[in-house]
């Protein structure tokens, strides 16, 4: 973006933020924008991005927060985004943050940029760290080696980022010529460069700098990036004459030198490998070389073949266990103070002579619903999310992506797809958003169409419930709740399972491939920032989540109590629907009333059991029971047996997304025929299920 003149400041500048993740990039986005900041989508894409102001020397500052990436030599939407910003947006100055704990690796990212665009500023964050560690980075010899102003920088203490604004600033206003020194390519590599380059130059009039970058991407033979540029300057490349001989000078030179076509990027990426490091070499020194030692034996452990997978399940279990024994009594207190507001409400419509039918509607109807829905899902999400965070916070998650990448390579799926996976436990619809990260159209489709395999959030609530119902039929005391827990963690390891078999099944029919390789970084161990955890999993997470609840369950309760209370033959239209489901129902070991609550429940997975409560007392209105003996008597009551609690959790694993998922997958595959698939999967499979117990159930009863 060009600068713009202002008559209330001197200038507005852009500036974009890069970098690998987990490197502080949003910390600093957020320390320099603070409240000025909005999020939106990049033109033509459907991946987010989050932009701020800040006022420096009264100069204002767009900040554009760039997707992070290890690379922009590769194929997935972030990269793309990434490398797109920088080098068609022309911003006024580009921040590339590093992590000063792992230089060298960081480096690649910046080498890549310095060579799109000569205005950058190098912040090397996580100084503190690196101190804690031993590790020392002269900034002033790196300055140096790159050709560019440094900046070290500890994100979360603010005033460490005075310095950074004064550069920006600076850059922006032309008092620092940031020159990035070129990447020492080999001879070979050089010659090929420069025999394009002038061509390229010469052709279209563009700069010497965005022709060398033009003509490196020629050399990588990288048709997705080489489409992006023709696009954007609106010059042709690969059918150019003059392009097209250069290139065959190229090849003969190659086989001259006995180098194969599509060894050039190896050797490219090699380059900037290597210069990393020589530099590295010269401006860290270490107080103890093997500073990262306690990180590998952590590592030896957590991500060992033995010990892995049990541990990952333990952890996930103690998660599980906490939220459930944690939510029981803030969801009482919740219930109870909406009750107290409804006995006001009531009080409210009484006074004024309301009619009794919209007294139900907005009372029994929508109020009830909501109030199950909150009360409910509050408390599980509040404790859930900020433990999840917490494992994210620590570096955790990585590992588990790492202990699971290679069930997800024989089922010929992306290793990220556990990244995805991990997060459609909070929330599928968060899931299906992630599964951008994935390169491959084909692996992000399969990571899409079984995210919904694990349970999200919204279902947690209802698992438990019925695994508490069903446990404490057998079982009383302090192990009650332990057993509820591994109850619902083998539901949780069935969901697992499904999602390697039917990834494995699409990946050979519908969706075939071959799985692609992604380098999976280990971050390092870091204290998590409790403050940060509870923002980030409250407000990002828990809050978002919620008000999505909201928004769908509202109109939702007014359907549902139209149901419940308009009668054909003495009959409510609920029942007749259920009464119409039964015999299918039937033989899946469930009821036509349970079969109808699912359905109802597509906006939010928290009223399926309120609506099977309603129906099962002849109800107008949603009941909440908090009484664990009185629901198991209910249920007893109205036919439940050990097969139906059975049936109920695998089909509360294993039924069609809801609604806010399934708008969410028409977006990001933007084809109707995904959305009506990722509908069908694992309801199908939900029902098969349902209807092998049953027919295993009864063979049982028959022969013994």
């Amino acid at each position: 973006m060009k600068k713009i003149n202002n008559t209330s400041t001197n200038s507005i500048y852009t500036v974009a933020i890069a970098g690998n993740p987990n490197v502080g990039k949003s910390t600093i986005f957020n320390s320099l924008t603070g409240m000025h900041q909005h999020t939106g989508n990049w033109p033509g894409k459907t991946v987010a991005n989050a932009i701020g102001t800040f006022e420096y020397e009264n100069n204002t500052f767009k900040l554009v927060d760039i997707p992070g990436t290890y690379s922009i030599m590769s194929n997935s939407e972030e990269e793309e985004i990434a490398r797109d910003y920088i080098c068609f947006s022309k911003p006024d100055c580009t921040i590339v943050v590093v992590d000063a704990t792992c230089l060298e690796r960081n480096l690649n990212l910046f080498f890549q940029i310095s060579e799109i665009t000569d205005n950058i500023v190098l912040c090397v964050n996580l100084l503190d760290e690196a101190k804690r560690k031993g590790i020392h980075i002269n900034t002033e010899t790196l300055s140096k080696h790159l050709g560019i102003p440094v900046v070290g920088t500890t994100a979360k203490k603010k005033k460490t980022l005075k310095k950074l604004v004064q550069t920006i600033n600076n850059i922006c206003e032309n008092k620092i010529i940031s020159k990035p020194n070129k990447v020492n390519y080999s001879d070979l590599i050089e010659e090929c460069i420069n025999k394009l380059s002038h061509s390229i130059e010469e052709e279209y009039n563009i700069t010497p700098k965005l022709s060398r970058w033009i003509s490196l991407k020629i050399l990588d033979n990288n048709n997705k990036i080489l489409t992006s540029i023709e696009k954007n300057l609106n010059i042709v490349i690969r059918n150019n004459k003059i392009i097209k001989d250069n290139i065959k000078y190229i090849n003969t030179l190659l086989k001259e030198n006995n180098i194969e076509k599509n060894e050039l990027k190896n050797l490219i990426v090699s380059s900037i490998m290597f210069n990393s490091e020589n530099i590295c070499t010269d401006v860290c020194t270490f107080d103890n070389i093997e500073y990262n030692k306690r990180d590998r034996k952590i590592d030896k452990i957590l991500t060992s073949k033995t010990l892995g997978i049990p541990i990952m399940l333990i952890f996930l279990g103690f998660i599980f266990y906490l939220t459930i024994i944690g939510a029981n009594y803030p969801s009482q207190l919740l219930s109870n103070l909406f009750g107290f507001i409804e006995t006001k409400l009531v009080f409210l419509f009484n006074l004024f002579n309301s009619p009794e039918w919209l007294k139900g509607i907005i009372i029994d109807g929508m109020y009830k619903t909501l109030s199950w829905v909150v009360s409910v899902m509050l408390p599980p999400m509040a404790i859930f999310f900020p433990l999840f965070t917490l494992l994210e916070d620590l570096g955790y998650l990585p590992r588990i992506a790492f202990n699971l990448d290679k069930y997800f390579k024989k089922a010929c799926c992306s290793g990220k797809q556990a990244l995805t996976m991990c997060m459609g436990f909070g929330c599928n619809a968060v899931g299906v958003i992630g599964c951008r990260i994935i390169d491959s159209p084909r692996e992000r489709l399969i990571a899409i169409l079984t995210n919904v395999f694990v349970p999200c959030n919204g279902r947690f609530p209802f698992l438990i419930t019925i695994a508490t119902f069903f446990v404490t039929a057998y079982y009383t005391g302090l192990l009650a709740p332990l057993y509820s827990t591994l109850l619902v963690l083998g539901i949780i390891l069935l969901g697992i399972f499904l999602t390697f078999l039917i990834s494995k099944i699409l990946s050979k029919t519908i969706l075939k491939g071959v799985p692609s390789s992604f380098v999976l970084e280990l971050p390092p161990y870091r204290k998590p920032q409790l403050t940060k955890i509870l923002i980030r999993s409250i407000l990002d997470r828990t809050i978002f989540v919620l008000g999505r609840a909201v928004l769908v369950a509202a109109p939702t309760g007014i359907v549902i109590w139209l149901l419940a209370n308009i009668n054909i033959y003495d009959i409510s239209l609920l029942t007749h629907i259920a009464n119409f489901l039964n015999p299918f129902a039937s033989l899946m070991g469930l009821d036509g009333y349970i079969l109808t609550a699912f359905i109802l429940g597509i906006p939010a997975n928290e009223i399926v059991l309120p609506i099977i409560l309603m129906s099962y007392l002849s109800s107008s209105t949603l009941i909440e029971i908090n009484d664990t003996s009185m629901l198991h008597q209910i249920l007893i009551q109205n036919g439940w047996t050990l097969l139906t609690a059975i049936n109920v959790m695998l089909f509360t694993l294993l039924h069609f997304p809801c609604s806010t998922t399934l708008i969410t997958i028409q977006k990001e595959t933007k084809d109707f025929k995904w959305t009506v698939l990722s509908f069908i999967l694992p309801t199908a499979c939900g029902i098969i299920l349902c209807m092998i117990t049953t027919g295993l159930y009864n063979l049982i009863n028959i022969f013994f």
